[in-house]
């Protein structure tokens, strides 16, 4: 089996303190848990680059000790881990969280809604993280942007996609709303955690699945089941990562330790954000060239019907009967809008004149 080594492989030691200070300061141990694999490209990495920067930029008052999926918790109980006092940090995904608040949704991946840039000034700039702020102020946590795949891939197939109707009834794993769209289009729709798909991939007991892109699917060898392979996802135009910290225990930092979380936060963000971007098209490239992997776009019908779906989803959201998710759901609408008017007036026009009348050996 292909499969990289960052699965299975038991917990890494902790970050190590830097020496004391003549003067002693107060100190912190913190325990970072992640849904990642330990290593994993992008994701996992990105976990561990935040918490080596928050270590050495405060030469070790503040320490974080990174437990990778399944280390400390199961991958998809992190958020929890810190909502109980387990853990002082998580890493993962917003919409994983979506039993918990279907708000939550919109600051990891939309149907047909931001692409990555996008969801970052909303976030930043325009009011999004204000609300995120008071959708995880009920769970007594903080989420900060940690990352961000950029457009996903739609997932691997074990038979070719030709219509609407090769949908009925396929098992396929995928979270968010985006697993809302593909029920309505007649999916049986599951999410499980990254280390868990190629095995059930493998089995049969999922007949598609998709989880992030190149980067990310080459290392999971999902090649070695199927070989279709359906680029862009319409369900994931991008998908932010997230680093969530215990409010009460955040509040009482210092405020140069609050600092250096958020500003190493966001450096690891914008980090992360830039590997999927070089990463992402050379995986590709290794994926049909050296493994046989049929590059595949799915038919107008799926498209369309996928549209409409996340129309109904996200109006139902904007009218939500919980206030918040209303507020959470325009604010996202309205964002869209903005930016969107934006990319059809400068970007899509540029992209459309580079590929008409330039081109690259």
């Amino acid at each position: 089996m292909e499969r990289r080594s960052f699965l299975g492989l038991g917990a890494a030691g902790a970050a190590t303190a830097l020496a004391a200070p003549a003067i002693a300061q107060e100190r912190h141990v913190w325990r970072m848990v992640t849904t990642w694999p330990r290593n994993f490209p992008g994701q996992g990495v990105g976990a561990q680059k935040i918490a080596d920067d928050i270590t050495a930029a405060s030469d070790g008052r503040l320490s974080i000790e990174v437990y990778a999926a399944g280390e400390l918790v199961p991958p998809l109980q992190s958020l929890d881990a810190v909502i109980d006092g387990n853990a002082e940090m998580s890493h993962g995904t917003p919409y994983y969280w979506q039993n918990k608040s279907l708000a939550l949704n919109f600051f990891s991946g939309v149907p047909y809604g931001m692409t990555s840039r996008e969801l970052t000034a909303w976030v930043r700039y325009l009011g999004g993280q204000e609300l995120w702020d008071e959708v995880y102020e009920q769970f007594g946590v903080r989420g900060f942007l940690a990352g961000d795949s950029g457009t996903q891939a739609g997932g691997w197939f074990r038979s070719e996609l030709t219509s609407l109707a090769d949908i009925q009834g396929l098992r396929f794993r995928t979270p968010g709303l985006g697993g809302q769209v593909w029920q309505r289009l007649g999916a049986s729709v599951t999410n499980i955690a990254a280390g868990e798909i190629f095995q059930a991939l493998q089995s049969g007991t999922l007949d598609a699945a998709e989880f992030v892109g190149p980067y990310n699917d080459l290392a999971l060898g999902f090649h070695q089941v199927t070989k279709n392979y359906y680029l862009p996802s319409f369900i994931e135009p991008c998908a932010g990562a997230e680093l969530v910290v215990d409010r009460v225990k955040f509040d009482a930092l210092a405020p140069d330790l609050q600092m250096i979380v958020r500003l190493a936060t966001q450096a690891a963000h914008d980090q992360m954000t830039a590997d999927f971007a070089a990463n992402n098209p050379r995986a590709l490239r290794t994926l049909v060239d050296d493994h046989g992997v049929i590059v595949r776009t799915f038919p107008d019908d799926i498209l369309e019907a996928g549209a409409e779906a996340s129309r109904e989803i996200l109006d139902g959201l904007r009218g939500s009967s919980d206030p918040l998710t209303q507020r959470v759901a325009e604010s996202f609408m309205q964002a869209l809008a903005l930016q969107r008017a934006r990319k059809e007036q400068t970007e899509i026009p540029y992209l459309l004149a580079r590929e008409r009348f330039f081109q690259t050996s």
